[in-house]
């Protein structure tokens, strides 16, 4: 997928938060540590990986893809990468508000770990708090998930 196919998928995706625009897709894709895990057309994950961490940057899937196991197998090999890439541990941040999103990285061994007030800014506004999940992702904690 190009930067134009990810910010497009993207957009169609989100509007808390905001979408990503091609340019800073193109910017992430530059980035050495980052990478791009995709399931055909229909979905994307974006990582990094970084002195033995690693952050799930952004996961979409088409609206009309959803339910089909799209996003678990994503997550599933973002934290194999983020564990080949030397990764004892993964974060992310997720949308107070996004319940279904949560349930995922729940199922995916991901365990509240902070709160952001105010991180994201709705279309309409409103800020909204974002959840801090975090994951251990040693061979014991990984083989307890899967």
């Amino acid at each position: 997928m190009t930067p134009a196919d990810l910010a497009a998928l993207h957009a169609r995706c989100f509007t808390t938060p905001r979408p990503w625009t091609e340019v800073e897709f193109a910017g992430f894709l530059a980035d050495p540590l980052v990478f791009l895990l995709v399931e055909g057309d229909a979905g994307f994950l974006l990582g990094r990986a970084v002195a033995g961490e690693a952050e799930l940057l952004t996961l979409a899937v088409a609206p009309e893809a959803r339910r089909r196991g799209l996003g678990q197998r994503l997550v599933s090999r973002f934290l194999y990468q983020a564990r080949l890439r030397g990764a004892d541990s993964a974060f992310l941040e997720v949308a107070a508000d996004n319940l279904a999103a949560q349930s995922l990285y729940v199922r995916a061994g991901f365990a509240p770990a902070g709160r952001r007030r105010g991180y994201y800014r709705a279309a309409s506004g409103e800020s909204l708090d974002a959840l801090v999940l975090r994951r251990l992702l040693t061979d014991a904690a990984a083989a307890a998930s899967t």
